[in-house]
């Protein structure tokens, strides 16, 4: 495909600039996600040109090209746009070291994440000491907190399931004691 030189110079520029270049998979875009004044074909094929010639690898994931610049493509790009040998492109320039934020997560914090079973802090499946129950997670049901699953109370002690009225049970009589 014919691409004139200005747009095959800014396609070189911004791929030597970044290292990599991202094309979508979209060959009648009027423009490249960030090369607006190109057209996305003549990004995609450029690229795959410098690929044929292995100045470039190329990746597609998810409808996307993805254009990584290899060793004899920085050199060949270096020489195309008359570039000094001290410019790098960023993928290889040394990250500088980033700032300590104060105050940020507990990552962040003199001494880093507390150790399970530090002072005010419960370990990891630790159980709570007795008393400390919080009811409002316990479900309805008897004194004994016992859950009433499906129809019926099951044989948890006051949870009567159903709420239907019930009379009081007749006490048996007691021996010894007999009615005049």
């Amino acid at each position: 495909m014919l691409v004139s030189t200005p747009n095959r110079r800014d396609i070189y520029a911004r791929l030597f600039s970044d290292g990599v270049l991202v094309a979508r998979k979209d060959f009648a875009s009027p423009e490249h996600m960030e090369l607006k004044h190109i057209k996305n074909i003549e990004v995609i094929k450029t690229c795959q040109s410098l690929r044929s010639r292995g100045f470039v690898r190329e990746q597609f994931s998810w409808q996307h090209y993805y254009f990584f610049l290899t060793d004899e493509g920085i050199e060949y790009l270096r020489k195309w746009l008359n570039v000094p040998s001290d410019v790098v492109p960023k993928t290889l320039q040394a990250k500088a070291e980033p700032p300590r934020v104060i105050g940020g997560f507990r990552g962040d914090r003199a001494g880093g994440y507390r150790r399970p079973g530090a002072p005010g802090e419960r370990g990891f499946g630790e159980r709570r000491g007795p008393g400390t129950f919080q009811s409002e997670y316990r479900s309805r049901g008897g004194p004994g907190g016992f859950r009433s699953f499906g129809r019926g109370g099951g044989n948890a002690p006051g949870a009567g399931g159903r709420d239907v009225y019930r009379p009081p049970r007749a006490e048996p009589p007691v021996r010894g004691m007999e009615a005049p």
